[in-house]
Parts: structure tokens; C-alpha cells; sequence
């Protein structure tokens, strides 16, 4: 059984923001969908209709307290409104918008991503710890896997594959990319060292005949068919 993990739609109009909180949030396990402008948010909210907004103030179009009251007037998704307003009185004004909670900018990625689980779990929608595909069951809080129900025994680098594997199932992942995301961009060694360390998950996995993670040659490497 694969648990999906909670969705999150980030609205800033600040590029730099957009980033930090993609890879953050998606390093820790969550699926990140992210909008420029106001208007651009509530049509992937439409469409997508995440588990809980993480929304910016000051945006082109459509400002956010205006898209926190369309949200709210029909949805009672956690949202989590950024700015840089410091005043009490702008924070209440958003609080009686709708937003369910309020964090100033500069922020830290660290308060964010407590306050985010927070929402989650109070919205009892915070399946983002644990993962899963086929018989295979990944634990982020208590680092472990298990296949079938049987633990199986990782490295740190082993796990994080894995879990990038499991949050891109089906998805051809390049040597390139499983090297940026698990070992840095600025990582002095080659993609070989993702070959090696694959074929010790495999083999741990109980995976030799390919099937669980398949190679796809010329690019990489699938999590299933």
C-alpha cells in the first residue's frame, strides 16, 4: 500500500522563496506545487486541491489576503500566510481572513516546517513520514524500512535513495539527479558512486531480478513499471 504524501501549495512571487521551500519541504517527503500570482493559486488549488497553503501577502494580481478569503469561503484548508508586516493589527487582519497561522519574514526553514506539521496534524493530514510502494515501507521519523513486513537494514545513503525513489515512483530519475540530491550539487566524485551504492540496496531489498527498482538504460533509474 502506498501512503501519498501531503501536498503543499507555496504562493510567493519571490523566486528565491519559491526554491528553499521546493527543496525543503520536498526533501522532507512532501509533494510541492508552487504559484507566482494570486490568480495562478487559486487555479491550482482548483485543480489540485492540496493538503495546506503556504501563502504570501504581497502578491501581483490577486494580493493573499484576497485569495485567504476565497479560499475560505468555500474550503477549510490549513493555510499558512507569509509577510513581511510586522504590525499586530496587519496579523489579526489576517488571522480573521482566514490563515490559521502567521510567520513573518526572514523566516527560518526550521519554524516553517514546524509550524506546517503542526497544521497537518491538527488537519489530520500528515501522512508525509511514511512512505510507501509495493511491499515496501519506508519510515522517516524513525528511519526504517521494512519489505513485506520483514526490516531491512540501510546505510544513511541507502535510505535517502530509497526515499527519493519513493517519492517519485514510476519516474525515470537520472545518475545525475539521485547524486544531487543525495550526496550535493557540489559532490567532487562521479555518478558511479550511485551505481554501487544501488546495487547494495538492491541486493538488501531482496531485489535481483530488477523489478522493484529498474535500470533504464541509457538513463537511469525507476521506482516499478
Amino acid at each position: 500500500m502506498t501512503e501519498e504524501p501531503s501536498t503543499i501549495l507555496v504562493v510567493d512571487d519571490e523566486e528565491s522563496i519559491l526554491e528553499l521551500l521546493d527543496l525543503g519541504l520536498g526533501r522532507e517527503g512532501f509533494r510541492v506545487l508552487a504559484a507566482r500570482t494570486g490568480a495562478e493559486a487559486l487555479d491550482l488549488f482548483r485543480a489540485e486541491n492540496p493538503d495546506l497553503v503556504v501563502l504570501d501577502w504581497m502578491l501581483p494580481e490577486v494580493d493573499g489576503l484576497e485569495v485567504c478569503r476565497r479560499l475560505r469561503a468555500s474550503n477549510q484548508v490549513p493555510i499558512l500566510m507569509l509577510t513581511a508586516r510586522n504590525d499586530v493589527d496587519d496579523r489579526v487582519r489576517g488571522l480573521e481572513t482566514g490563515a490559521d497561522d502567521y510567520l513573518p519574514k526572514p523566516f527560518k526553514f526550521k519554524e516553517l516546517l514546524a509550524r506546517v506539521r503542526a497544521l497537518l496534524r491538527r488537519a489530520g493530514s500528515d501522512p508525509g513520514n511514511r512512505l510507501g510502494f509495493d511491499d515496501v515501507v519506508l519510515d522517516r521519523r524513525e528511519r526504517r524500512v521494512t519489505r513485506a513486513g520483514q526490516p531491512v537494514e540501510l546505510t544513511v545513503k541507502e535510505f535517502e535513495i530509497l526515499e527519493y525513489l519513493l517519492r517519485h515512483p514510476r519516474q525515470v530519475l537520472s545518475r545525475e539527479q539521485i547524486l544531487n540530491q543525495v550526496w550535493g550539487w557540489d559532490y567532487p566524485g562521479g555518478a558511479n558512486v550511485v551505481e554501487v551504492h544501488l546495487s547494495a540496496l538492491r541486493a538488501k531489498l531482496g531485489d535481483s531480478d530488477r523489478r522493484l527498482i529498474r535500470t533504464v538504460r541509457g538513463v537511469g533509474y525507476a521506482l516499478g513499471s
